[in-house]
């Protein structure tokens, strides 16, 4: 490893950019200003993008066709022996760039320092980190998939359980619980969407705009970018290496996705208490007490709810470190990774989580039927006969409104009101008016919009399954250029 010596007898690995310099970067500089800890996650595609590259100045008569043979056979030796743990990712490195190219001049000498012609760190990064923000659409949105066929799957299942609907955590009216389920698939579908529509903007190549300027050597970014699957260049190279509009749509992708979570998981956590008794979680996925044996605590639903802090503040600190910067790369730029891995990490693993916990999940149909009783969660349905009858619904209210406060002070429930008790409020009722009490009655009137009938319902879950289809699509259409890279020749 070659070392320059400061006075002082310090050395430290020969860095990229150490020429004009008289002295030696401080240790403690080097130290503070190293990124290798965080981003020598990026190994994969820094190899890759480096073997594009390669490729290209070979076709650009850049490299000469051994030269380029040997940074290609270097580089793929490289990434074979990082991934089966024989080159491992150590070392006093400044970034991972830097160990790329020390770990490849260890192996083919000199001619590995040609490797870097037309090419700044500043297009290299960005270009890593495209790359592996696309990894980490493809990797949320099979999370998500997975989170929301456990949903759909519980939901079939439960197309007959009636529980109470509620606003402001209050019974409201009657719905399936097969009905609540999807509102969370729904939500989660959005998420999905929202990583579909980022990939436009995500899946464009700065390779070639090197450190802002562009490079005045004769390169080829349109193949490069073919190479590395994707599906533009840049349209201007100083916002080339620049922008992180990408990696701020994916940290606020990841915490939306946080926040439906949240919501799911304070559900759970309600629903699992012996007040609500509505679902019982698999032992696998709850935690006991240290103290208390009788206890069954459903600690992965309050982690996620938990964890969702963490990215949420991930994409403000994301926002801020770019809200001042001038063009073009600042140093700043260096601390997006960790923000954007910690915002993937953690909502990957939740996702995860989150989808054995449901589909492990006990629902009790009972207790939420039970629920219903006596809780006037009907009373819309009766305030809706008065208004078929002609009545102005602000009336029909105040005469529903009426029945209730007579029948709770009777500790009786609209669901036992006689045809007498209602017709001593209006004499617009009649006996058809009793039907419309019961839970079952009430959700079968609710058609639209995609309201809890099960004519309705079995009309959600089939464009559910269709909007997954569309997701396991949308899959298969991210390119992993890895395997081409890795194995082929693309002599030209």
């Amino acid at each position: 490893m070659r070392t320059r010596s400061a006075k002082g007898g310090s050395s430290q690995p020969e860095l990229l950019w150490g020429g004009r310099f008289k002295k030696p970067l401080a240790e403690k500089a080097l130290r503070f200003s190293s990124s290798f800890s965080v981003d020598k996650r990026l190994w994969r595609q820094d190899i890759l993008g480096s073997i594009a590259h390669a490729i290209m100045l070979g076709e650009c008569g850049i490299l000469s066709p051994k030269e380029a043979q040997t940074i290609l056979q270097g580089l793929r030796a490289l990434y074979r022996d990082i991934e089966t743990g024989k080159e491992p990712l150590e070392g006093p490195d400044e970034d991972i760039h830097s160990f790329v190219e020390r770990k490849l001049r260890e192996r083919i000498g000199e001619v590995a320092g040609k490797l870097h012609t037309a090419r700044s760190r500043n297009d290299q990064v960005a270009t890593d980190f495209r790359l592996w923000c696309r990894e980490a659409v493809r990797e949320l949105m099979e999370r998500l998939l997975e989170l929301q066929e456990a949903l759909l799957n519980q939901a079939e299942r439960h197309i007959d359980t009636l529980l109470p609907g509620m606003t402001h955590l209050q019974h409201a009216q009657p719905v399936r619980l097969a009905h609540h389920l999807l509102a969370h698939f729904w939500a989660l579908e959005r998420d999905v969407e929202r990583l579909g529509d980022l990939m436009p903007r995500l899946n464009v190549s700065p390779l070639g705009a090197a450190a802002l300027a562009g490079s005045g050597l004769p390169i080829n970014p349109k193949r490069t970018a073919e190479l590395l699957g994707f599906t533009a260049t840049a349209k201007n190279s100083m916002d080339a290496v620049s922008d992180r509009d990408f990696a701020c749509e994916l940290v606020f992708a990841c915490a939306l996705t946080m926040v439906h979570l949240s919501r799911l998981a304070e559900e759970i956590v309600l629903w699992s208490t012996p007040e609500f008794g509505f679902v019982t979680l698999d032992d696998a996925w709850c935690t006991g007490s240290s103290i208390m044996p009788q206890k069954r605590n459903p600690d992965m639903a309050e982690l996620v709810r938990g964890k969702t802090g963490r990215v949420v503040g991930a994409l403000v600190n994301l926002l801020t470190v770019l809200k001042g910067l001038p063009l073009t790369y600042n140093r700043d730029l260096q601390e997006d990774k960790a923000a954007v891995f910690e915002a993937v990490d953690t909502t990957g693993a939740s996702l995860s989580v989150m989808a054995k916990v449901v589909a492990t999940a006990t629902f009790h149909a009972e207790r939420m039927r039970k629920a219903l009783e006596r809780d006037f969660s009907t009373a819309t349905d009766l305030a809706d006969y008065l208004v078929q009858k002609g009545i102005p619904f602000r009336q029909a209210h105040r005469i529903v409104g009426q029945i209730v406060l007579h029948l709770s002070e009777q500790g009786k429930g609209l669901e036992e009101a006689t045809l007498e008790e209602l017709r001593w409020f209006s004499d617009a009722f009649d006996a058809d008016a009793l039907s419309l009490l019961h839970p079952e009655a009430s959700v079968e009137r609710r058609i639209e919009l995609s309201g809890t009938a099960k004519s309705s319902l079995r009309r959600q879950l089939r464009r559910a399954r269709t909007a997954m289809r569309k997701t396991q699509k949308m899959l298969q259409q991210i390119p992993s250029p890895s395997a081409s890279l890795l194995h082929r020749s693309h002599n030209r």
